[in-house]
């Protein structure tokens, strides 16, 4: 089986409920996704997505990863993909977006505990947004609230110093982007739990690399990505479903895209749409 033909998409997903905000002020209105198409000569398809959170949460932002395919399709003409070494109601579990304000957090924080059902799972993620000073204040006045922490500083050796002050589980984020910071974060004993997510550590198969590691050593991992529409929540559920059970700290489905007929339904379970999903032409193509 040879690669015969790619062909690239980008398709604008603004956000149902409106801008999405985080720490330090950064801001997206929606995904700038990039479909990509590779047909072969045996009549097998295969679809892949890179829909990066704006230009400020990954360094593979869109228009980059654009021109990344111009670059590399032609190279991959002839080749055999299957191997290219290269290449709401139900929820159990919320987020808190955190890393802004101290004070305000900790009371939005609280609120919320107060209010969602007993055994409800909360996370508190600053996206590296606070400094270690700002997140022990957060530590300190949160004692009594039970919750896991997530990525609070911009370093590993920040995110570990505020640890040596925690009673609750951490997860790292923004801190996982190659084998060797996974390593440096086991040996560290920097945090419970790993967030990989599929786009920042360079696709699939590194993520699938990543995951089977930090398994081996023990850490909780959850499996997701920027986002995008239903190809790359696919890859999201492929890599969290394949995780152990016991290592799986939750799986994500999607996060609210807001084209009428490329948005999935944001219940507690990922459902297909109703309809046919917008046809798109290609804004890149490369054939043998």
């Amino acid at each position: 089986m040879r690669i015969e033909g790619i062909r690239a998409y980008r398709v604008q997903q603004p956000f149902a409920d409106g801008t999405y905000r985080m720490s330090k002020g950064r801001v997206a209105d929606g995904f700038d996704s990039l479909i990509v198409e590779i047909t072969t000569d045996s009549g097998l398809t295969g679809w892949g997505e890179m829909a990066p959170l704006g230009n400020f949460y990954a360094p593979a932002f869109a228009s980059g990863a654009r021109a990344g395919v111009a670059e590399i399709a032609p190279s991959l003409l002839g080749l055999d993909p299957c191997s290219l070494g290269i290449v709401a109601d139900g929820y159990g579990r919320l987020q808190i977006k955190v890393g802004g304000n101290v004070h305000d957090d900790i009371e939005r924080v609280t609120a919320v505990a107060g209010a969602v059902p007993k055994g409800t799972v909360i996370f508190c993620d600053a996206n590296a947004g606070w400094s270690p000073f700002q997140a022990r204040q957060f530590v300190d006045a949160t004692r009594d609230l039970d919750y896991v922490f997530e990525q609070p500083c911009p370093t590993i050796a920040e995110c570990l110093s505020v640890r040596h002050v925690l009673d609750k589980p951490m997860v790292l984020d923004e801190s996982v982007t190659s084998l060797e910071n996974l390593l440096e974060i086991h040996h560290a004993n920097a945090a419970d739990g790993l967030t990989l997510k599929i786009s920042r550590i360079g696709g699939i198969s590194r993520t699938r690399q990543l995951r089977d590691l930090a398994v081996d050593l023990g850490f909780m991992v959850t499996v997701e990505d920027t986002g995008g529409a239903e190809i790359d929540t696919a890859a999201m559920a492929h890599l969290s479903l394949s995780t152990p059970e016991e290592h799986r700290l939750h799986t994500r489905g999607v996060s609210p895209v807001g084209h009428r007929e490329n948005s999935i339904e944001r219940t507690a379970c990922v459902r297909q749409p109703d309809g046919h999903s917008r046809r798109n032409r290609p804004w890149y193509r490369c054939r043998s």
